[in-house]
């Protein structure tokens, strides 16, 4: 779609496509199994997080209206600090606020966001 055709989309920068996780043939692709497989395709996205407790139920989900659920997940255990940030801050070489692999210049923005969210925990038990 042309961004002339809607000027709410904006043209992704080449040198952001060539870093994305996923281009357009993968959505595609990605889009296919999750609507003829959706339980083997988000079985397949769950294996991307670290559970505490893995999942073996996907999906509980009923439109009936006596019986109304939707459920994703349900029997799993998920440490959502772990998985969104904590990981994130033990891959990366250096640690907190080192620079490497995260991306981003040593003393940049996202190091400081990194070394701010990893030392204030600190901050909190070393009071106690």
């Amino acid at each position: 779609m042309s961004t002339q055709a809607d000027p709410n989309l904006y043209p992704v920068p080449s040198e952001w496509a060539q870093r994305a996780r996923m281009n357009h043939a993968s959505w595609e692709a990605a889009r296919t199994s999750a609507r003829e497989t959706p339980d083997a395709f988000w079985r397949e996205q769950a294996r991307r997080l670290e559970w505490v407790t893995a999942p073996t139920r996907i999906k509980d989900v009923s439109f009936d209206k006596a019986d109304f659920r939707i459920r994703w997940f349900e029997d799993g255990v998920l440490n959502v600090a772990w998985n969104c940030l904590d990981r994130h801050l033990a891959e990366h070489a250096g640690g907190p606020g080192g620079g490497g692999g995260t991306g981003a210049e040593p003393g940049g923005g996202l190091n400081r966001v990194h070394h701010a969210c990893d030392s204030s925990p600190n901050q909190i038990t070393d009071r106690e």
